[in-house]
């Protein structure tokens, strides 16, 4: 960090962060400093905690922790593997100050059974009466439906809870349920966020909706010679970005200008729609060689996994090597599998070795014949395997928190308002570090 000097605005912005958290938490729990893209918010945070003294909480074996520790969380795993790579312990908010709560077999048996039982005393109604016996079935499977996904309980024995300063990066997707639950342990917290990036799915981001106590808008020397964050800028501001080559890396072109095999070599693709990618990702694995089957058939497919599995390492967000496919009936298959740094993904063994990973078919299956009620159906087994897919194109939301050295937007025109269109072009965007190529 000697070789970073923070400008006169950054210096502003850290003197502001140690006002607060040392005079100034008792009156005011969250402190928003904000930054579109290249302001620089990861060099304030660095020096900020530097000054204050904080290192990484660590837990001391009596569930007391670090006194002096900084807890750094995430919304998406992707995020959090991203900072620990770059040296910064951190985690999911989920793993942070939740349990997960799931239905036992035997529950989730008992309550269709009463579905079973309701749907043959409707039979015997007419009329009203059978109608509205009929609501109440549909309102039963949807209670079962939600039994058959993980539910979240707040964890009090959450490290939240001794930390003197949680650290909340990448918060624009963070709704208020889980800003409320991450306030409700007491202790300062400290976000970074980005207005301009996508916010939850559903509603608005609870942290950057209200005003933030520091806007960085100066963007750096080096980030503002970057085309990609010019085209960033001008998306964010709803400029029109015209066709043509904004630098030796960065353009934005026709989709008929542009064969599946040229996207391929183009860096990652990102897309808007769930409609889309599964198109994309069967034309590109297509272009790739790959047969027209359901399953992955070697190390050269891109899978993205989709659920976390601590226990494995295993991060929603991460790409995965799959070798030495074997399909094993129904619901799943077995691969030798490896991470994005090489590493060996599996169950161990006794002699210390990895074992092969299950991986559950269903998301692979709706690439060839989407069925919105495969997963509900197939929640038993689900449970004990692992979730993938293709990840030759991912969408938007999928993407945050990740970035790759060269991205391929294709703009299939998501969005309901012209806010969101801005949003979901320059999230997008922002995901490229040196080569971007539009296609619209």
């Amino acid at each position: 960090m000697n070789d970073i000097t923070p400008s006169d605005t950054q210096h502003r912005a850290i003197a502001a962060i140690r006002a607060w958290f040392e005079h100034g938490t008792e009156k005011q729990q969250v402190f928003r400093l904000f930054g579109f893209a290249g302001t620089g918010k990861s060099t304030v945070l660095k020096f900020a905690l530097e000054e204050l003294g904080l290192e990484p909480h660590r837990d001391g074996g009596d569930g007391e922790g670090c006194v002096s520790g900084v807890v750094t969380a995430t919304f998406t795993g992707k995020a959090a593997l991203v900072l620990r790579r770059k040296g910064t312990p951190a985690r999911t908010i989920h793993s942070l100050i939740y349990s997960v709560i799931e239905a036992t077999e035997e529950e989730v048996e008992a309550a269709e059974k009463k579905i079973t039982e309701a749907m043959a005393s409707a039979r015997q109604l007419s009329g009203f009466d059978r109608t509205t016996a009929e609501a109440t079935i549909e309102v039963m499977r949807q209670a079962v439906s939600e039994m058959k996904r993980p539910r979240f309980a707040l964890n009090p024995k959450s490290d939240a809870a001794h930390a003197r300063l949680i650290v909340l990066d990448e918060v624009s997707m963070v709704g208020e349920d889980m800003a409320r639950d991450l306030m409700s342990f007491g202790k300062p917290i400290l976000v970074l966020g980005d207005p301009g990036q996508l916010p939850p799915i559903q509603g608005e981001g609870a942290f950057t909706k209200d005003a933030p106590d520091i806007m960085l808008t100066e963007i750096h020397r080096q980030a503002a010679e970057s085309a990609i964050i010019r085209l960033a800028t001008m998306a964010r501001k709803g400029v029109a970005i015209g066709f043509g080559q904004y630098d030796t890396h960065v353009w934005k072109m026709r989709k008929s200008d542009v064969t599946p095999e040229q996207a391929l070599r183009g860096g990652q693709v990102i897309c808007g729609m769930n409609a889309t990618r599964l198109q994309l990702n069967n034309a590109m694995r297509q272009a790739a060689g790959f047969g027209p089957g359901s399953l992955p058939t070697g190390p050269a497919e891109k899978i993205v996994c989709l659920k976390n599995q601590n226990d494995l390492g295993l991060i929603n967000g991460m790409f995965l090597s799959l070798d030495a496919v074997v399909d094993e009936g129904t619901h799943y298959f077995s691969a030798v599998v490896t991470d994005e740094d090489g590493n060996r993904i599996g169950p161990p063994q006794q002699d210390g070795s990895r074992g092969r990973l299950r991986i559950y078919k269903g998301h692979f299956e709706d690439h060839i014949a989407f069925d919105k009620q495969r997963h509900d159906r197939d929640w038993k087994t689900k449970r004990a395997l692992t979730e993938a897919t293709f990840g030759w194109a991912i969408t938007g939301h999928k993407s945050q928190g990740s970035q790759w050295e060269n991205v391929v937007v294709w703009d299939d025109g998501l969005g309901r308002t012209e806010l969101d269109r801005r949003r979901w072009l320059y999230t997008t965007i922002t995901r490229a570090e040196q080569g971007l190529v539009i296609l619209a």
